[in-house]
């Protein structure tokens, strides 16, 4: 093993194709190190927590999702955070010693006030100044020394190790300075050309139907300029194409044939539906035996008997060593 990964996903919504390259990087990555995969619901209480959200539910979407693309429990702990009380209590004891300035300089923070402020949420509240103090102690509490992230999580793994820093210089070495691993991860639009989102009704889900990916190719927008089949195509301007890119080995083919003409609109949008169904086939072949009763709840309880067995171990020595 080369050492220990934690990453985790907020359970707000099903997950889509869009969330799909971050999965497969995990799935990767769990051949080759000690691997803690974790719910985060109480990451989605810092945006959500007027929202009353559905966590039974919530959490049962998203680990039958991770299992379906090829999380293999027997690998990775998949587990949900708050079963694991010492992500709370490292939270508190991080809280002690971390500046404000640190935190209020995260660039997401202000950022996401202002966003969601004009949905009318109130984000004024210590529990999101804090979340990325929450985020290190997730990362920490299992003395993970590589996170996988996007490029605009980098700051919070900057903190993170700066608190890393700043624990070990004020009591003494425990934590390691954890390494982001940066995946490359494509942005996909939604079927309108917009964020894809649950919420906007333009996602295509890792659940999906054969006849649901049918649909909603169907639905995705084109090159508003091609008028009949047999007019040059501009793809730069087509949301099939970004699709193409990602999913069809033979893209370049694709692209040359729109340009051309010799392709129209539905063909190629046949073409990517076929591809779409070869790569959600087997999801949903996998899905089926996890949906099984008992298996995820299985799943998830034995994840959190082996995160709990790591993190309290870090804990006892975090206690002993700031003399708690």
């Amino acid at each position: 093993m080369k050492g220990k990964i934690f990453s985790g996903m907020r359970p707000t919504g099903a997950l889509h194709i869009g969330h799909l390259s971050v999965i497969q990087n995990w799935v990767n990555l769990q051949d080759d190190y000690e691997s803690y995969f974790s719910i985060v619901d109480l990451h989605a209480l810092t945006t959500g927590y007027e929202d009353k959200l559905n966590f039974p539910e919530l959490r049962r979407e998203i680990a039958l999702d991770w299992l379906s693309v090829g999380i293999d429990p027997q690998k990775s702990s998949i587990f949900m955070q708050s079963a694991v009380k010492e992500h709370a209590e490292l939270h508190l004891l991080f809280s002690m010693f971390t500046p404000l300035s640190w935190l209020e300089r995260v660039p997401t923070y202000k950022d996401q006030i202002q966003q969601l402020s004009l949905q009318g949420k109130d984000l004024a509240t210590y529990g999101f100044l804090g979340y990325p103090l929450l985020q290190a102690a997730d990362i920490l509490v299992y003395k993970a020394n590589v996170v996988p992230v996007g490029e605009d999580q980098l700051p919070h793994i900057e903190l993170c190790r700066e608190i890393a820093r700043r624990f070990n210089h004020l009591f003494g070495t425990v934590f390691p300075e954890p390494q982001a691993l940066v995946g490359k991860i494509p942005l996909l639009p939604g079927v309108d050309g917009r964020k894809m989102s649950k919420s906007y009704h333009n996602a295509i889900s890792l659940a999906a139907s054969a006849e649901e990916i049918k649909t909603r190719v169907q639905q995705m927008v084109t090159d508003p300029a091609r008028l009949r089949k047999d007019d040059p195509g501009h793809p730069e301007v087509c949301i099939v194409h970004k699709f193409h890119q990602i999913y069809t080995p033979e893209v370049a083919e694709v692209e040359e044939k729109c340009r051309a003409g010799k392709v129209g609109c539905v063909a190629c949008k046949r073409h990517l539906a076929e591809n779409l169904e070869k790569l959600i086939g087997p999801f949903r072949e996998r899905r089926a035996y996890w949906e099984e009763p008992g298996r995820v709840e299985n799943v998830l309880e034995e994840g959190a008997q082996r995160a709990r067995a790591t993190a309290s171990e870090t804990m006892k020595e975090v206690r002993c060593i700031m003399g708690l």
